[in-house]
């Protein structure tokens, strides 16, 4: 049998099976069988669809007449997909028919080309009409039954987006601080009002060498008659911080509408010399020192006043006890003060400004905290200062600022909670002053392609009523400037820093031209891992004062930054820094800082000490610190670091040979 003769037996099998639906299954059928083709070969697949176009699955096959011919069933059997059977027909007699039964005739069919399928061809109904195209069939009646109007209740409205997965079976707890907690914010308690609490665990232990003086009166230690005696101290603190906030207003894209926020603080300290009269005046209070406070760190209100874009750019009001930092790094003015601030955004946060006024509060000698028992100071901060994102490039944010610092202390004298005294610090004349002093500064973070780069520059100007050393009204002209470079190798950053802070040449002059902020907490070269920004150094037989304080690079000889005055008679720091951070794993830090210190000017110092010839040179702070964050969040932080200061010329000049180091650990845990 040939090629063409197989088809047709094919083609009767087809045709008789369609016949036999439809006369005794009484369904509908097309029938597959093309009778009209344009071309010489023609492709079919195992189902029995023909086309004119070559497709994966198909055969080819000799395109059937064009002239309609009746086809009756046969006993032909149906083709398979196997290639070698319709290609090798057996003979080209037509097929045998039984004619003992009546069979139907096969209508004619007409072939089309369906629209969106090229080369498929379909049956139409009547030759010779319009193409139609295939009817498809009914599937059959669904045995569900249509819903009624009874089975359908009424919409029930939800109050607000927080509240639907009430029905939705999410669970709620208070101690998980990262799933639905309406602690944390996650659901409003009333319309639209919010709560967040937050607390705060911070665990400090130091093991320090710091110069330490004789006590003026006494001694402890058998045969110590010298000025300098045991350096060996130790510090341990404990503090919580309780935040507790409540707001309302959907902050997703805008700041909330009305905002309450208290913040308290509660510090136990314990700290032990080998000195007496170094934790107080009164030698009978020996060498240790227990001390506990309570401090309000925030109470403040927060009002937003107006949108005044589409996007959400704003003004807003906040008065009250609140944190402020006037630059990036805290170089100048970073504290938690009471005043008043507006502050605000435009041009889709392209821009953002600061106008603030602060009265300072009187801080807790041994903890650091706010004191609000002890009332406000007469020293008052008014801040004006305006930021920049993407300027002048894509990735760096400039800051321009004026700070004027107000004092008016120069009536009284304030000893602190150990009754030492604190204002006017016990200084050259040691007298009471006010001064009025003007900050200029420019600021700018961000980074220049790969390299990363802070800066922030100061002028300062004004008048103090008398100086330090000498008891006329003296100006003050002084600079700062500070610069830290680094550039990211994937896990690995190394960073070079420098600072300069300007001292003065002549206390005895008109015009006192050493640098010093109003209360600068820095950011900077190794940050509190490093000795000499960790460290109240003390001036010995100088005067009662520090050259830096604690957590200060700047050698100011202030009796303390948080309760003192600021002096602009001071010897000044140059530092060059070298460091490096580097995340050995997602949850470790390892750092490493070196840094090069130098007094600008050993004037100040000589007329103070009646010492000629101090040396410039500090020594080298040199600090390594390791970080773990074990679930790589702020939850939980552990830190620990050691720091030593390798005396310079400078440094032996002012205090026995001997090299100065602390090991400090820290564990953090927030809620």
């Amino acid at each position: 049998m040939n090629t063409s003769s197989c088809v047709q037996a094919f083609v009767s099998s087809v045709l008789s099976a369609t016949a036999f639906s439809t006369l005794y299954l009484g369904i509908p059928t097309l029938s597959l069988l093309p009778s009209v083709a344009s071309a010489a070969t023609c492709y079919i697949d195992d189902r029995g669809r023909i086309v004119t176009r070559r497709r994966p699955g198909y055969t080819a096959i000799e395109c059937p007449s064009s002239e309609p011919s009746p086809i009756t069933p046969s006993t032909t059997p149906a083709p398979t997909n196997d290639p070698d059977t319709l290609a090798a027909p057996t003979s080209d007699a037509p097929p045998a028919i039984d004619q003992s039964v009546e069979q139907p005739a096969a209508p004619s069919v007409q072939l089309y080309r369906l629209p969106g399928r090229r080369g498929a061809l379909e049956p139409a109904e009547n030759p010779g009409q319009p193409k139609q195209r295939a009817q498809r069939l009914r599937n059959p009646a669904s045995p569900i039954p249509r819903p009624s109007l009874s089975d359908y209740g009424a919409s029930v409205p939800t109050p607000d987006r927080w509240r639907i997965v009430d029905d939705l079976g999410y669970t709620e707890s208070l101690l998980d601080p990262y799933n639905r907690n309406p602690l944390k914010g996650d659901k409003p308690i009333g319309d639209e009002w919010f709560y967040n609490v937050a607390v705060i665990a911070d665990t400090i232990l130091e093991l320090r060498d710091i110069p330490t003086p004789v006590g003026s009166s006494s001694t402890q230690n058998t045969g110590e008659i010298d000025v300098f005696g045991d350096q060996e101290q130790t510090l341990a603190v404990q503090n919580v911080a309780v935040e507790l906030v409540y707001y309302k207003g959907d902050t997703v894209f805008r700041p909330p509408d009305h905002e309450f926020r208290l913040t308290a603080a509660f510090n136990y300290n314990y700290a032990v010399l080998e000195e007496i009269q170094g934790i107080n005046a009164d030698p009978r209070d020996g060498d240790d020192r227990t001390d506990s406070q309570v401090g309000i760190q925030a109470a403040f209100y927060d009002k937003h006043l107006r949108n005044v874009s589409d996007r959400y750019d704003f003004d807003s009001l906040r008065i009250g006890i609140q944190p402020f930092n006037n630059d990036f790094r805290g170089f100048l003015f970073q504290d938690n003060q009471f005043g008043i601030r507006l502050f605000g955004i435009r041009d889709n946060n392209k821009w953002q400004y600061n106008l603030a006024w602060f009265r300072r509060i009187e801080k807790d000698t041994n903890s650091g905290l706010n004191d609000l028992g002890r009332g406000l100071r007469d020293d008052d901060v008014f801040v004006a200062n305006l930021y920049r994102q993407d300027m002048p490039v894509k990735g760096f944010n400039s800051q321009a600022s004026i700070l004027y610092n107000r004092n008016t202390e120069g009536d009284e004298f304030h000893y602190n909670e150990n009754d030492f005294i604190e204002r006017p610090a016990s200084l050259g004349f040691e007298a009471p002053r006010d001064y009025d002093v003007v900050y200029l500064g420019y600021s700018g973070d961000g980074h220049f392609g790969r390299l990363n780069l802070t800066t922030s520059n100061y002028y300062a100007f004004g008048q103090e009523s008398r100086g330090v050393f000498v008891n006329d009204e003296v100006d003050i002209s002084a600079f700062f400037h500070a610069s830290e470079i680094s550039m990211d190798f994937d896990w690995f950053r190394p960073r070079i820093s420098f600072m300069y802070a300007s001292g003065d040449s002549d206390p005895y002059d008109d015009v006192a031209t050493g640098f010093d902020a109003v209360f600068e907490n820095p950011v900077f070269a190794g940050s509190d891992t490093s000795y000499w920004n960790r460290q109240a150094v003390p001036l010995i037989g100088g005067g009662r004062v520090a050259i830096s304080g604690r957590n200060s690079l700047l050698n100011a000889l202030r009796s303390s930054k948080e309760e003192g005055q600021s002096n602009f008679t001071n010897p000044g720091l140059i530092l060059f820094g070298l460091g490096a951070d580097m995340d050995l794993t997602p949850a470790l830090r390892l750092s490493l800082s070196l840094n090069s210190l130098f007094f600008d000017k050993t004037e100040v110092l000589e007329v103070a000490r009646n010492q000629p010839d101090i040396d410039k040179d500090i020594g080298l702070d040199a600090s390594v610190s390791l970080t773990y964050r074990p679930f790589t969040s702020q939850n939980i932080v552990l830190r620990g670091s050691y720091a030593t200061l390798i005396p310079g010329a400078g440094f032996d000049d002012l205090y026995p040979d001997e090299t100065a180091g602390y090991f400090f650990f820290n564990a953090t845990l927030t809620y």
